[in-house]
């Protein structure tokens, strides 16, 4: 009977999926499937003789216009053995992550009923920073060369805003907003104010995804980012109504308060004291006010367009 109705309270809840995100979620009723496939491994340890086995077995990663003596050279390049006993190292059998990731598409089939977990395939990329985390209907491709540590030497060409989220604690943040873009359409409308609340949107999804997460992660913040900006958050704010910057559809305002960067560009003294991507965080702030403030679910939220969400939000900045 208890059973049953933990069951009943989690329907109710997929249907209601109500404004506030809830920590206390109970997904522990629903079911998913979280299959790893360790392609790096597999590959690592592959002889000429075993190659076609790996082929037949990962088709899709083997186009056919290449020959064999690529992927034999990759398997005895130096650099890349390198960054391979280097993954080996951080992540070992890959259980603690499989449990993170487990529970991140528990919340995701919450939120998502339909949702079907996908295969999930270790990849080693040779540094390949644009492509992380890749998400399709039926796989999820990880680079685990791109989480071995903030720190690591391996990344000492990296600028430090960008080496700061290679790090395997920042690997469930990357697998949630890879698959949130699946169920994200943004709006077409190019006024400033529509590009951040899209941006808020999917820094949401987050909150709903990974309720245990902190902003500083999610954000891909350190301490001292978040700080700034919630320190600062009426400040930007006023910044952005007095320039007249909300309605706005000058390109170069993505790349000064959206696109990943070392800081956000006001063009005045406190550039360098600011974290990149304020315009994310503030559009962020806007949607979790709207969600505050109305009845609304998370898939409502995510067909709801920028300029009713911003009417609609009742956003004060803090003082």
């Amino acid at each position: 009977m208890n059973k049953f109705l933990s069951v009943l309270i989690i329907l109710l809840s997929i249907i209601s999926c109500k404004n506030e995100v809830k920590e206390s979620i109970d997904v522990s009723e629903i079911d998913v499937n979280v299959s790893v496939d360790r392609f790096d491994q597999k590959f690592y340890t592959t002889t000429a003789e075993t190659l076609p086995e790996l082929k037949k077995e990962f088709p899709f990663l083997f186009p056919e216009q290449n020959p064999d003596s690529i992927w034999l050279n990759r398997m005895h390049d130096e650099g890349e053995l390198i960054l391979f006993h280097e993954a080996q190292r951080v992540f070992g059998d890959f259980e603690t992550e499989k449990k993170q990731i487990e529970t991140l598409f528990k919340h995701i089939k919450y939120y998502h009923p339909t949702f079907q977990s996908p295969k999930i395939i270790t990849l080693i990329t040779d540094l390949d920073y644009r492509n992380k985390v890749l998400y399709s209907q039926d796989y999820l491709f990880i680079s685990l060369d791109m989480y071995l540590g903030r720190n690591d030497e391996i990344y000492k060409d990296f600028p430090m805003y960008l080496a700061h989220n290679y790090d395997k604690s920042q690997l469930t943040v990357d697998i949630a907003f890879a698959i949130g873009n699946a169920y994200f359409s943004p709006q077409k409308n190019r006024q400033f104010v529509d590009l951040i609340i899209n941006e808020g949107k999917k820094m949401y999804q987050l909150d709903c995804y990974l309720p245990a997460v902190s902003d500083a992660q999610k954000m891909g913040y350190n301490k001292e980012n978040l700080d700034w900006a919630q320190t600062n958050e009426l400040y930007v704010w006023q910044y952005f109504v007095e320039n007249k910057l909300l309605y706005s559809t000058d390109s170069d305002l993505y790349s000064r308060f959206i696109f990943e960067a070392p800081f956000s560009k006001f063009y005045i003294d406190i550039d360098k004291e600011s974290p990149g991507r304020i315009g994310v965080w503030l559009g962020w702030q806007i949607v979790r006010s709207y969600m505050k403030n109305n009845d609304v679910t998370l898939q409502q939220l995510l067909q709801t367009n920028a300029e009713e969400i911003f009417k609609n939000s009742k956003y004060k900045p803090k003082k």
